[in-house]
């Protein structure tokens, strides 16, 4: 662990550092012409600048399959509207998810118990691809030997090996990520995650090891990507399949990843059966600390 964080630590410096002499060393305008004359930021190797915080603006988070609105889960209705699920057009290509003979079933049966089910529900990591659709932020820290990405839920972490074949030695929730260039798309390969994860709160699941995510990231103006993940998981899905939506550049003066510590918000949850007699319960309006 202290390892792991003293080298996210040391990526995030570096990043922070190459990025700061990046915007000194050469203006917006010089960076936008190079390579053509594109009208994107790009670094002094002409490469796509994706430095900054971005978000997803899609109803993926709840669903990457076409649905209709719908009531929250059952143990819920009496929130209302609070809880309901909004309708989404979908973002996989062909509208379906391609599960094999068998597998949709443990899907539906999810859909049906996602409240108990959802492992974000208990603040754990959300995996790839979802945490890049949660309605969270997040922040990408561009090196040229590596990359970091950040999320704001449950300071989730991805470092991509830049400039190294990593191997994944075990599984984990958010995978191993080797990054590499097509043209001017960052393409990442995420393998050995934890089986654990979903794709959204709707049960979508995949096998976990032998899962394999590569994303494509490309860049079509300053303030937008468009973001792409082919899924790969044989012992799941009949075909490989693939995601598409867009990623906005939050573009507020004062714009900061702020924290978003979970791990409160599930001890009651968790351990609220051991809470000493008398004491009281979050009311949902006192921060908690």
């Amino acid at each position: 662990m202290k390892t792991q964080l003293k080298t996210i630590l040391a990526v995030t410096a570096t990043a922070i550092a190459v990025s700061a002499l990046w915007n000194v060393n050469q203006g917006p305008a010089e960076a936008q012409q190079s390579q053509g004359g594109s009208d994107i930021p790009r670094t002094p190797t002409g490469k796509p600048d994706f430095n900054g915080i971005w978000q997803a603006m899609t109803s993926a988070y709840w669903d990457l399959e076409p649905h209709e609105a719908r009531h929250g889960p059952t143990l819920a209705l009496e929130a209302g509207a609070f809880m309901a699920v909004p309708p989404g057009m979908g973002v996989v290509e062909g509208g379906e998810i391609p599960y094999k003979d068998g597998m949709r079933a443990r899907q539906v049966e999810n859909k049906q118990n996602w409240l108990e089910r959802d492992p974000v529900r208990e603040c754990k990591l959300p995996g790839v691809p979802r945490a890049t659709y949660m309605p969270y932020p997040f922040q990408i820290f561009q090196a040229p030997d590596a990359t970091l990405i950040t999320y704001q839920f449950a300071g989730a972490d991805r470092i991509v090996h830049m400039d190294a074949d990593v191997e994944a030695q075990v599984d984990t929730w958010m995978g191993t990520n080797n990054g590499s260039w097509d043209g001017d798309t960052l393409v990442i390969d995420v393998t050995g995650q934890i089986a654990d994860t979903w794709f959204d709160r709707s049960g979508n699941y995949h096998s976990g090891w032998e899962m394999h995510v590569q994303e494509r990231y490309t860049m079509i103006d300053a303030n937008t990507i468009d973001y792409s993940a082919t899924i790969n998981d044989p012992l799941t899905f009949e075909r490989p399949w693939t995601i598409n939506m867009k990623l906005y550049r939050h573009q507020d003066e004062n714009m900061e990843l702020l924290e978003f510590k979970c791990v409160e918000f599930v001890e009651e949850l968790r351990y609220g059966d051991l809470r000493a007699p008398g004491s009281e319960r979050g009311d949902g309006v006192t921060p908690i600390f």
